[in-house]
């Protein structure tokens, strides 16, 4: 009997499904079939139990196909001497990639960087900028860092055909994250072009501007949010390139993604394909032939638990194998121990290890997209297309994301969601293992570095109620 048969659901009369069925029932002794197998995700999208091959399936490839993902480390330490160390040690131990965190962005979490050029010439010294991806995430000198980092290039005369950068530039991850805007939204829309030209005129490679999604997810955001926000992210990007006068065939390669992953293996690797397939949509319906989306993944921060920290070494790995497979470019893994404070050495070598081993030993980059014709993994990515699509709608009629920020409108549905979220916990319909099921009884404390959290900025002009992160227990309600 093949799955197709079964799960065919026309009105016309299927007898396999039928007989299918009669089967279920009867397993089930009573219990509602759709209670008990059909699940449903947090958008309301239908995951049945059983779901045909796919007709019609279309590969969902990176940006380089022919390339392992990147490994990418985080390096956060307030403390610009252990930071240095940590970059040595990282890209010794099998790094490929690293991200610098300053303090200050959206993922920072209360550390980060210091800001200024001498943390860059600091913490980069001895690193070869040819052979190592370099992604940053800064606030609030966004403008200032890049220019200190291109002007580190200069000194070091990298060679600009063998860089891997991305500047992460986002203003409206900005202003999400922190509440706050160094100008009003007008004078950063007429601002920006101008600082485009420049880094046009100056050659720069790699990613200039960035939609990144994680302050939404991280918040409690469903994944249709998440990549709804990115994508209005990104249109709004290449409106500036177009005032700009680049010509968005050549601007769109260098607008990249940046999303959160999570213990929902499929769901997390969905989520990557259909951000591919909603970017592809938006170049077509800008009449420019489709450039790859470049896609940063980030193991989620709201997924990890204080309690029983060892846990999150599991959902860190589930959530890394989701972006490997799901094909991401570059990954980042967070240590397992973030929840409690900066995590020492021991909690960045598993996070670094964990990727290392999918990489070097498992040889997860050996299949270019492993979900390619999964009926269930193609029907969860146009799921996720079609509600994300809807979501990216709604806020482009609220002005774009920046105006919809402003005035409270996706601060408002992702409240709502985190709700509806913590809810599900609180019920039980979710459970988190070490804290709502099976706790622990005696913890043992998390190992972590001496480094005071630091507050979001205050300063700005324009303001709005920040998404902040949360973290597993306070959305189940538990004591950590």
């Amino acid at each position: 009997m093949g799955a197709g048969a079964l799960n065919d659901t026309s009105e016309t009369e299927n007898p396999e499904r039928e007989r299918w069925l009669g089967l279920v029932a009867k397993s089930l002794g009573g219990r509602s079939f759709e209670d008990t197998l059909v699940s449903r995700t947090s958008d309301g999208i239908r995951i049945e139990p059983l779901t045909e091959r796919a007709t019609e399936p279309r590969p969902c490839l990176r940006a380089n196909p022919a390339q392992p993902w990147i490994v990418c480390q985080r390096i956060d330490d307030p403390d610009v001497e252990r930071a240095r160390r940590q970059v040595a040690e990282d890209l010794a131990q099998g790094a490929t990639g690293l991200s610098l965190v300053f303090e200050g962005a959206p993922n920072a979490f209360g550390y980060g960087l210091p800001l200024g050029a001498e943390t860059l010439e600091a913490v980069l010294e001895g690193v070869s900028l040819n052979q190592v991806h370099l992604r940053i995430d800064v606030h609030p000198a966004s403008r200032a860092m890049a220019d200190w980092l291109v002007a580190l290039l200069a000194r070091r005369r990298a060679d600009p055909a063998r860089l891997s950068l991305s500047f992460g530039i986002d203003p409206a991850a900005i202003f999400a994250g922190t509440g706050r805007l160094r100008m009003s939204i007008e004078a950063l829309q007429a601002s920006m072009p101008q600082s485009l030209a420049h880094f046009f005129a100056l050659d720069v490679p790699g990613i200039l501007l960035e939609a990144n999604g994680r302050v939404l997810h991280n918040a409690g955001a469903t994944e249709a949010q998440e990549l709804g926000f990115m994508l209005a992210s990104a249109v709004a990007h290449l409106r500036l390139f177009q005032q700009a006068r680049q010509a968005l065939i050549y601007a769109a390669p260098h607008i990249g993604f940046a999303v959160s992953v999570d213990q929902d293996q499929f769901l997390s690797m969905a989520k990557i394909r259909a951000l591919r397939r909603l970017w592809a949509r938006v170049q077509d319906v800008c009449s420019i032939p489709p450039s790859a989306a470049t896609i940063h993944a980030e193991t989620s921060y709201r997924m990890l638990a204080a309690a029983d920290a060892e846990t999150n070494i599991l959902r860190n790995t589930v959530a890394g194998f989701a972006a490997a497979v799901g094909g991401a470019d570059s990954v980042t893994v967070l240590p397992h121990t973030i929840v409690h404070g900066l995590p020492a050495a021991f909690a960045r070598r598993i996070a670094r290890n964990t990727q290392v081993i999918m990489a070097r030993e498992s040889h997860l980059d050996h299949v270019a997209d492993p979900a390619y014709g999964s009926g269930s993994l193609e029907a969860l990515t146009d799921g996720l297309c079609a509600a994300a699509w809807t979501e990216f709608q709604r806020i482009e009629a609220e002005g774009g994301a920046l105006a919809s920020l402003r005035d409270g409108h996706i601060q408002a549905r992702v409240m709502q969601a985190r709700e509806k979220l913590a809810q599900d916990y609180r019920t039980g319909r979710r459970v988190i293992l070490g804290a709502t099921l099976h706790p622990l009884r005696d913890e043992r404390p998390a190992e972590t570095l001496a480094a005071q959290k630091r507050p979001l900025p205050t300063d700005g002009i324009v303001h709005c109620e920040p998404i902040l992160p949360c973290r597993a227990e306070e959305l189940a309600g538990t004591p950590e």
